[in-house]
């Protein structure tokens, strides 16, 4: 064989092999979604109150704001609070400026004067005990608290809901791609891939308001604590084939 032959035949070998997997079929799969979802109980409540004072001097803000958020902590372990469950969620200071009159815009502004300080204190309680949630709420504007900045519902075991819930997923996804198996006569060969998703909805929390226009004195607020649903999807791929 001449060698111009010998080398044409060896170079289209691999272009052969080559066409021949880009024309391969692709594995046909079989995509199906499951939801799960149960309903808990809350049994955790995160309440957040705070005091908001105003004064000439940082000094006289800060005493105002310190005495009335010690009486509150004092209510709280009135309370039997675990000191541990009380923590500092905010606290900011704010100069309050003397408003600048108006001039002529050729003049330039002077520099702003500070006329006094707002200070502004919070605290997130978390309550294991809810039949102590109303009380944490009553108990706070009692002592002199003058905000209400919320209150979650949450689960102290989340894992556990979302694993059950996954669980239902899964069982869910399974049974549809039997039933698609089974409807479109082809055979489920193997598991490909696997995606979960899932997350808690929780109760519409309190919006921050002030604690005077939450309750009054005397009258504990309403409230409950409902249900919290937690939900999971799961998408499975199947390879399939034809019976």
């Amino acid at each position: 064989m001449p060698f111009i032959w010998f080398l044409m035949v060896v170079m289209a070998l691999p272009i052969a092999a080559w066409g021949a997997d880009a024309t391969k079929p692709e594995t046909p799969t079989l995509t199906v979604a499951g939801t799960g979802s149960l309903t808990v109980a809350p049994d955790t409540a995160f309440v957040t109150v705070g005091m908001e004072t105003a004064g000439k001097s940082l000094a006289q803000a800060q005493r105002q704001n310190s005495a009335v958020m010690q009486k509150v902590m004092e209510r709280f372990r009135a309370l039997k609070l675990d000191k541990e469950r009380i923590q500092t969620s905010s606290f900011t200071v704010t100069p309050e400026y003397r408003p600048q009159p108006r001039r002529p815009s050729e003049i330039p502004p002077s520099l702003p004067e500070i006329i006094g300080y707002r200070i502004s204190n919070s605290v997130t309680v978390e309550v294991r005990d809810l039949e102590k949630v109303a009380a944490v709420i009553e108990e706070a504007l009692a002592a002199g608290a003058n905000h209400f900045q919320g209150l979650q519902w949450a689960l102290r075991d989340e894992q556990q809901a979302r694993l059950s819930a996954l669980k239902l997923a899964a069982a869910k996804a399974r049974e549809k791609a039997t039933a698609l198996s089974e409807a479109l006569n082809v055979k489920l060969v193997r598991l490909v891939t696997v995606n979960e998703e899932g997350h808690v909805v929780r109760p519409l929390s309190y919006a921050g308001r002030s604690m005077g226009a939450m309750v009054m004195p005397g009258a504990g607020p309403p409230i409950s604590s409902g249900e919290m649903k937690v939900e999971a999807t799961v998408t499975l791929i199947y390879e399939i084939k034809g019976d």
